[in-house]
């Protein structure tokens, strides 16, 4: 799964267009590397997210199509 939908069907991000322009401005990194929104999510890997004056990191747990809002904190663990 593209990473910008990863962020929208998990909720760490509200909109897909807004994930997809922080991918754009380096705001995110897997593994350490900052990527683009084309980037493919596999379970394992570790995200770095720079919203504002906060940085989230979370690990990939489940990449699923579509979620339920109440099963989409599922999908990741906060690290």
């Amino acid at each position: 799964m593209r990473l910008d939908k990863y962020l929208k069907v998990s909720r760490l991000i509200k909109r897909r267009t807004v994930a997809n322009e922080a991918c754009d401005n380096g705001r995110i990194s897997v593994n350490g590397r900052v990527v683009k929104a084309s980037y493919d999510v596999k379970v394992g890997d570790k995200l770095e997210i720079a919203l504002g004056t906060r940085t989230v990191a979370v690990e990939v747990l489940q990449v699923a199509e579509t979620v339920r809002k109440d099963d989409a904190a599922a999908m990741y663990k906060e690290v």
